[in-house]
């Protein structure tokens, strides 16, 4: 048994990033965004996503530097890591 079965694996384009995730669900019912913690991956949704599915179109994307989505580069001052260059 799939975890997320029915669900689509994405990877999304953005100007040099990629980022990493899933959809599924009732196309034709509002967008819920899921959006994981640290240290986690769109992954831990993976108990409440079929449910939710049945009432809203799921999106579950990585987090940049998260699971399979791109990571920046390292640097001495972890300015990488910071909100403002994740978001």
């Amino acid at each position: 048994m799939s975890w997320f079965a029915g669900f689509e694996q994405r990877q999304w384009q953005v100007g040099d990033v990629t980022i990493a995730g899933r959809i599924g669900g009732n196309r034709s019912q509002p967008a819920l965004l899921l959006i994981h913690g640290f240290p986690q991956s769109h992954v831990m949704w993976q108990r409440v996503a079929a449910k939710l599915a049945q009432d809203f179109f799921i999106v579950m994307p990585d987090l940049r530097g998260y699971g399979d989505s791109s990571k920046l580069p390292a640097s001495s001052d972890h300015a990488q890591a910071s909100k403002r260059a994740m978001a």
